[in-house]
C-alpha cells in the first residue's frame, strides 16, 4: 500500500503547480510573503524530504540530537538552494531526484544496521545527513528555477523561500514526531521498526526508479 501510494504521488511530490507558477511569474520585485508561503508549501508536500527526515530521526529518542541533526540537513540543503539559484547552476531535476531517493535508502539501511554487518564499519551519519542535504538543496534549486522568477527582487525571495521551507520542515518534523513518540510507546514500535525501515528503503528505491526513467525518457 505504501509504495502504491507514494508511486502515485511521487510525480506530485516536488512539481509547480499551475497556478503558483503562473503568479511568480507575473510578479517582479520583492514579495517576501508569497515566497515564504511557497517554500513552506514546497517543504510539507515533498514526499522525498519527509521521507529522508523520518529516516533521520527514527531512532533519536532526545530532543537534542534532533536538533543537531535535523540543524545539518537544514544547513546543506539552505546552502545549496541558494548558491543554485542564484547563481544560476544548472542540474538535471531527474538526477538529483534519483540521488535523493538514494538518501532515503542510505538512511534506511543505515537504521537497519546494514552497513556493520555488511563491511564493519558505521559511516558518520551527521556528515551524511550535511552531505545529502547539500544534495536536497539542488533538488530544491532545480525546482526553484522552474518558476522562472525574476532577477529583480531574487536574494530576498530566496532567503524568503528558504525561511518558508524551514517553517515548512518544522511543522512536518513536528507531526512525525508527535506520531513517533505515541507510536515509541506500544511494543509495536521495537516489533515492526525493521519492516517499516525496509519500506522505507522500498520507498526510496521507487523515487531512484521514478526519476532515472523519467531522466532517460526525456
Amino acid at each position: 500500500m505504501l509504495l502504491s501510494l507514494l508511486f502515485s504521488a511521487v510525480a506530485h511530490a516536488h512539481g509547480v503547480a499551475d497556478g503558483d507558477k503562473g503568479y511568480i511569474q507575473e510578479i517582479s520585485g520583492t514579495h517576501l510573503l508569497p515566497f515564504t508561503y511557497l517554500g513552506a508549501k514546497h517543504m510539507v508536500t515533498g514526499y522525498d524530504h519527509l521521507l529522508f527526515l523520518a529516516g533521520v530521526i527514527f531512532f533519536l529518542y532526545r530532543l537534542k540530537d534532533i536538533a543537531i541533526y535535523v540543524s545539518l540537513f537544514a544547513i546543506g540543503h539552505s546552502l545549496t538552494m541558494l548558491y543554485g539559484v542564484y547563481a544560476g547552476v544548472n542540474v538535471n531535476a531527474y538526477l538529483i531526484d534519483a540521488i535523493i531517493g538514494l538518501s532515503v535508502v542510505y538512511k534506511a539501511l543505515d537504521n537497519l544496521g546494514a552497513y556493520q554487518r555488511w563491511f564493519g564499519i558505521q559511516p558518520n551519519t551527521k556528515i551524511a545527513t550535511l552531505v545529502f542535504g547539500l544534495f536536497h538543496g539542488f533538488g530544491l534549486a532545480a525546482k526553484i528555477q522552474e518558476y522562472e522568477i525574476a532577477r529583480e527582487g531574487l536574494l530576498p525571495n530566496l532567503l524568503a523561500f528558504n525561511v518558508g521551507v524551514e517553517i515548512g520542515q518544522l511543522l512536518a518534523l513536528g507531526a512525525i514526531l508527535i506520531a513517533m513518540g505515541f507510536w515509541r510507546r506500544t511494543p509495536a514500535f521495537l516489533k515492526y521498526a525493521y519492516t517499516t525501515n525496509v519500506a522505507l528503503m522500498c520507498a526510496g528505491f521507487v523515487l531512484v526508479g521514478y526519476q532515472l526513467t523519467g531522466f532517460f525518457v526525456s
